[in-house]
């Protein structure tokens, strides 16, 4: 496997879709740091701007305003050959369903050379085997069975084997765990975890999952293109928004849901919010 793994930064990041004559702001000045190393859940409803990040950080979008550092290179300035080489040596990508990432035709090992054959020389005679890989994520036994004969749960860790045979630094997963029941859900983010911090790497994982958030040590979450939450486990955090809103904490926004009313209290250097009674 490769070794440390990729720091991000983005600074006021913004991403523009035209829809016909119509602009979509999709990203409204988005200000993120990811240590190397660090896994992070990204949270957030639908069309909130995590699958455009998420894009943007594989390299595969380039943002129309604002800046965005990957492993310290600037990929809004950088040109597109510098571009196409930190993505295929540094990024790995899982996208939403298993067989969107594999040729269902192949085998495993098989999915693992063509995952491979952007890297360079260079890259490829220190990367583990293939085999080895397919060991390290229990997939030996099935190795040369066609991806479309494995079950999903076996789809997903051949996915994941394809997302790091290259010894990516930063793992960029799309709910990944989806489509999986709890059991298959929890042993394929585990490996996940596990494969991501046996090399140092970094990992950013969309879900929509409390549950598979709450087993990362950092949740970001989004909403209308802006970072809203951006805490530890165990420390829930807000972000202040531009039109001064501050989203309440997910275990807080389900009990006090919308329509509630809150009082405000000054402690000294602390604010007190109550619920008032109705």
């Amino acid at each position: 496997m490769s070794g440390s793994g990729v720091a991000l930064s983005c600074e006021g990041l913004v991403q523009i879709y035209r829809i016909g004559d119509s602009q979509v702001a999709a990203l409204r000045g988005i200000d993120l740091v990811v240590g190397a190393g660090e896994q992070v859940a990204l949270m957030g409803p639908s069309g909130s701007g995590k699958s455009t990040l998420l894009g943007l950080l594989a390299g595969v979008l380039r943002p129309s305003a604002g800046r965005l550092t990957l492993d310290g290179v600037d990929t809004v300035r950088t040109d597109d050959a510098s571009l196409r080489r930190l993505r295929a040596t540094r990024v790995g990508t899982l996208l939403q369903g298993a067989p969107r990432n594999l040729l269902g035709h192949l085998d495993a090992v098989q999915n693992i050379g063509f995952a491979r054959r952007a890297a360079p020389p260079q890259t490829r005679r220190r990367l583990p085997a293939p085999m080895e890989l397919l060991d390290a994520v229990g997939l030996a036994d099935v190795a040369r069975t066609p991806i479309a004969r494995l079950s999903g749960g076996e789809q997903q860790r051949a996915a994941l084997a394809a997302a790091i045979a290259n010894g990516p630094g930063l793992v960029l997963a799309d709910e990944p765990t989806s489509e999986l029941d709890t059991t298959a859900r929890d042993q394929v983010l585990d490996l996940m975890r596990r494969t991501t911090a046996s090399t140092g790497g970094t990992l950013v994982l969309v879900t929509h999952d409390p549950a598979v958030a709450a087993q990362l040590p950092r949740s970001i979450v989004l909403r209308d293109g802006r970072v809203v939450a951006d805490s530890e486990q165990g420390d829930p955090t807000s972000v202040v928004t531009e039109d001064g809103q501050v989203p309440l904490p997910a275990a807080l926004a389900d009990e006090w849901p919308a329509g509630t009313r809150v009082s405000f209290h000054r402690d000294g250097d602390s604010l007190r919010l109550t619920k008032e009674d109705t």
